[in-house]
């Protein structure tokens, strides 16, 4: 499926719209005017400003600073009637607790306090669903071209600080309806001796009577891999890298740490300067790809396979690799069905903010 903003059919008037990425590190809030054309509305963006969230107390003094910033970038007064945020969260009737930020928002206070005629909050993983439909070629990079088909379902897999999963299911009237999943924290199923070690060697060290796909397909699983290859295999670190996964050990259970030890792992290996990070991110794409495959048998979405997340963007030689591909296609006799789904990595990071845009503009 490729579709732009601009093939968006909504009826009534269009006007100015707030979109915002909210989460416990930071939030981008992006005002776009909604401008009819002859296909359908044109979302343009007007101004975006990004904020680190712990510096305000709660949403609505972050909006109000970001609707006084933008009057001075665009020569006039922002008049938002609808705003959609997404939230690093769970969305419960329009209200969510911030899982790693001290905020309760709720779309209906908000609504009051920022006067605005209707304000929507959206589970972030549920903001990229939403946003496929606002990408462009440009925004992909197709994996597998399989046979896509445009009244079959879509499936979403994100590896980021867990492993998100989802779906999307065509309507009538040419859009998709979003459906989150807890597809991450279903069972680790290991192929192979090593992969069974590997689940051996979680459930011992962490105490675990079952391990989860998303202890190791994630950030934190690059990092549990690593700490499998060094101790249980006896792979040799590198100083440097040996370091950076030190000092985030030491740091185990502190709010803020300074290192992100998946990602000098995925430094180290793209630049092939350590054997191990080469290694541990082998497995990683192979994990990752097997649990595509999985979710794919499950929904058959011929409609595409989208991979989302940071994770798979900035790793996009190993995903292009084969690694990837291989593992997810390897399903027995279900190969010939897993090879004819498309499957497309998003490059586009900000396709949360494009989902929260299409959303308020569909209130």
């Amino acid at each position: 499926m490729e579709r732009t903003m601009s093939e968006y059919r909504v009826p009534g008037n269009m006007a100015q719209l707030l979109a915002g990425d909210t989460g416990g590190t930071k939030t981008i809030l992006r005002l776009v005017n909604a401008e009819p054309t002859e296909t359908g509305i044109r979302l343009k963006p007007l101004f975006e400003e990004r904020y680190i969230s712990a510096e305000f107390p709660s949403l609505t003094p972050l909006v109000r600073q970001f609707l006084k910033e933008a009057t001075l970038e665009i020569g006039q007064t922002p008049t938002p009637e609808k705003a959609c945020f997404s939230i690093a969260g769970p969305v419960v009737n329009n209200t969510c607790n911030l899982t790693n930020l001290s905020w309760l928002l709720d779309g209906e206070q908000l609504q009051q306090d920022l006067g605005m005629r209707k304000i929507s909050l959206l589970n972030d993983f549920a903001a990229v669903g939403y946003g496929i439909a606002g990408l462009g070629s440009t925004d992909l990079c197709t994996l597998q071209e399989g046979e896509p088909q445009t009244d079959a379902p879509i499936a979403i897999i994100g590896a980021g600080t867990g492993l998100g999963e989802g779906f999307l299911i065509p309507q009538a009237n040419g859009s998709h309806h979003v459906y989150g999943t807890e597809g991450g924290h279903t069972d680790f199923a290991p192929r192979n001796e090593l992969e069974f070690q590997l689940l051996k060697y979680l459930r011992d060290k962490m105490s675990l009577t079952r391990v989860s796909v998303e202890r190791v397909v994630s950030g934190m699983g690059i990092v549990a891999i690593y700490q499998f290859l060094r101790d249980r295999q006896g792979m040799t670190e590198s100083p440097e890298v040996a370091e950076a996964i030190r000092t985030w050990e030491r740091e185990a259970g502190m709010a803020e740490k300074s290192v992100d030890p998946g990602a000098v792992i995925a430094i180290a290996a793209t630049e092939q300067a350590d054997h191990l990070c080469q290694k541990t991110m082998e497995i990683f794409a192979e994990l990752y790809g097997a649990e595509a495959g999985n979710l794919a048998l499950k929904l058959l979405p011929y409609g595409g396979l989208y991979i989302a997340g940071g994770v798979a963007a900035k790793n996009l030689p190993l995903l292009q690799s084969g690694i990837f591909l291989r593992a997810m296609n390897d399903k027995g006799r279900m190969r010939p069905l897993v090879e004819r789904i498309p499957v497309h990595v998003i490059l586009n990071q900000k396709v949360g903010l494009i989902g929260a845009s299409l959303c308020a503009l569909r209130l």
